[in-house]
Parts: C-alpha cells; sequence; structure tokens
C-alpha cells in the first residue's frame, strides 16, 4: 500500500508512519517542518528505502502541483494546534488549517482513501453550555458559543474543515473518515501540552509544583492506541458515506490532580502541591462514548494510563532539552 501523510513529521503523523513502514507499507510524508522536530525518529525514517520526505506548506498552491499521486490512503494531520497559538494567533489557526484542507480536497481524486484529524474541542461549546453530555457521542450537537472567542478558532477551523471533507468525499466519489482525537498524548509532542509540561516542570525540580484545574476531568489515548485506532478505521469496508469517529481512550478517566501526582511518582519526586485556576476556557470534563468505534473496528485501548504516563516521561527524560 501507498499511504501519503500530510503533516507526517508532527506528533501523531510520525508515529502514525513508524507503524506503516512497520506493517510493510510505502509512506511519503510532506510536512514544512514548522513543528515537526528532525531528530533521531525523523532520521531513522529518512533512511528507509520505502519512504520519501518532502518539504512544502500546504497553504500553497504550488505544493500540491509538485506532489505525486496514486496513494492508496491519504492522511491530513497537518494542523496549526496547541492552546498558545490558539489563543496567541487565531487568524493563523483558521487560516492554515482551513486551506490544507481545501487545497487538498481540490487535489485528491477518487482513487485514494482520505483520513481527516478532527478533534474533540468541536463539542468544548455544547459541554460548557450544559447541552452536550459526557461521556459524548458523536451525534451530539456541535456548538460554538461565540465565534469572537480566540479558544473556538482551533474548532472553528476542524469543523469546517469536517463539513469540506464530507460533501466533497460525496461529490468525488471517495471514501473518507473524520476521527475526532480526544487527549491524544506520548513522546514527542512538544511542550505545550499537559502531560508533557507536567513532566518537563518535575524533571526542573518545580517546587511547589503549580498544578492547574485540579478537579477538571480527562480521558487520556496514549498515542499508540490512537494510531491503532486509525489504522483499523482505515480498514473498514467503506459504506459510501463519510464515517464521524471518536479515537480516544475512555477507559480510565482521571482529574488533573491525580495525574499531576502520577507524574511526579513516576519522575520520583514529591513537591508541595500548589493548586491554581484552569486556563480560560478549559472545559471541566472531557471523555469521549467509543462505541461507534468498537462497533466497526473492534478496538479497545491497550496502554494504560501509568504505563504511558511512564512511557512519555522517559523520552522527554532523554530527549527534550531543559
Amino acid at each position: 500500500m501507498r499511504a501519503l501523510l500530510l503533516g507526517g513529521a508532527g506528533f501523531i503523523g510520525l508515529h502514525l508512519a513508524r507503524r506503516l513502514v512497520h506493517d510493510g507499507h510505502r509512506v511519503t510524508i510532506v510536512d514544512d517542518f514548522s513543528r515537526g522536530r528532525d531528530d533521531s525518529d525523523l532520521a531513522g525514517l529518512r533512511d528507509r528505502p520505502n519512504v520519501e520526505i518532502i518539504s512544502g506548506d500546504l497553504t500553497h498552491p504550488a505544493t500540491w502541483a509538485a506532489l505525486p499521486r496514486g496513494f492508496d490512503q491519504t492522511y491530513l494531520l497537518a494542523a496549526v494546534v496547541g492552546v498558545r497559538n490558539v489563543e496567541s494567533d487565531p487568524a493563523r489557526v483558521v487560516r492554515v488549517n482551513s486551506l490544507a484542507a481545501l487545497h487538498l480536497l481540490d487535489w485528491i481524486d477518487a482513487d485514494t482513501r482520505l483520513f481527516f484529524a478532527s478533534t474533540s474541542e468541536v463539542y468544548a461549546g455544547g459541554v460548557d453550555l450544559g447541552i452536550v453530555p459526557v461521556p459524548t457521542a458523536e451525534d451530539v450537537p456541535v456548538v460554538v458559543a461565540d465565534p469572537r472567542a480566540p479558544r473556538f478558532s482551533y474548532a472553528i477551523s476542524k469543523l469546517l474543515g469536517e463539513a469540506a471533507v464530507v460533501h466533497t468525499a460525496r461529490a468525488k466519489g471517495f471514501p473518507a473518515v473524520v476521527g475526532r482525537f480526544h487527549n491524544v498524548y506520548g513522546p514527542r509532542m512538544g511542550a505545550d501540552h499537559v502531560i508533557p509540561e507536567l513532566s518537563l516542570r518535575a524533571l526542573r525540580g518545580e517546587d511547589p509544583f503549580r498544578v492547574y484545574g485540579a478537579d477538571q476531568h480527562r480521558a487520556f489515548c496514549h498515542v499508540d492506541d490512537a494510531v491503532e485506532a486509525m489504522v483499523r478505521l482505515m480498514a473498514v469496508p467503506p459504506t459510501g458515506e463519510t464515517e464521524i469517529v471518536h479515537i480516544g481512550n475512555d477507559a480510565e478517566e482521571t482529574n488533573i490532580g491525580d495525574l499531576a501526582k502520577l507524574v511526579l511518582r513516576t519522575a520520583g519526586v514529591d513537591p508541595r502541591l500548589d493548586p491554581a485556576p484552569a486556563p480560560a476556557g478549559a472545559v471541566a470534563r472531557r471523555c469521549p462514548d467509543l462505541s461507534r468505534l468498537r462497533a466497526l473496528t473492534g478496538y479497545e485501548p491497550a496502554v494504560t494510563l501509568e504505563e504511558g504516563v511512564r512511557r512519555t516521561f522517559d523520552w522527554y527524560r532523554e530527549f527534550w532539552p531543559r
């Protein structure tokens, strides 16, 4: 199989690339390397004969004009993500994420199957308003409470992408899957997400140890489980309509206070905890209902939170500058 990974040098993209290469497939990675680290993980892929790596900006039509064709599967994983990016430059978030999706849909043909990476953030407005239950299924309302608020720019860009994929797939006749990721974490995801951020502060010996939003609840999904879900979804026979499916882990919901204690135990340190308010706009609880994913693929999360935190912490201790 030939697979095209758009944003394949980023967090989920590189983990997926390694899995597909391990399974014997030919992989082409396209990335502008604004987020992906040119590290040993990527270097290991460069040396593989069944991997091609292309540097390109997916917001520029020239990048698309130069791309090869003939892929069996295409994954759009490229996006501007992260709370700091969303808050500091929401216009860039909307522009980059939307243009990458729209250019892809102009370029794609009916001979490939598409995976579009979306997000659980599409539910944040509804959860805040009390009209969306948690655990959350795919058929609940998606709500943008205030399009002027920077925090909604990421969800808005992904909802536009979802709608564009659904309607273009129907018009052009290619099969597609929309995966709404729920709190995926793991090695190599940068420093602006909760588990790496807690890990790095623990490694720096912070004491007292600040814990933001200790009473907020999340269900974290290790990236290896997320990749397994993606691979399984892309192997499900197409039904003629785009599948919108949650990807996550509903087995071990935790609050941020307990998560911080787990990270500190993993680090072998025991600082005084200093509770602080949650970041502005953060939802109080997030957990997916995975009934649809299970029915389609038989997926069950395999990496426990304790094991996943240990793997993530060990990677940041070894490879991330402090």
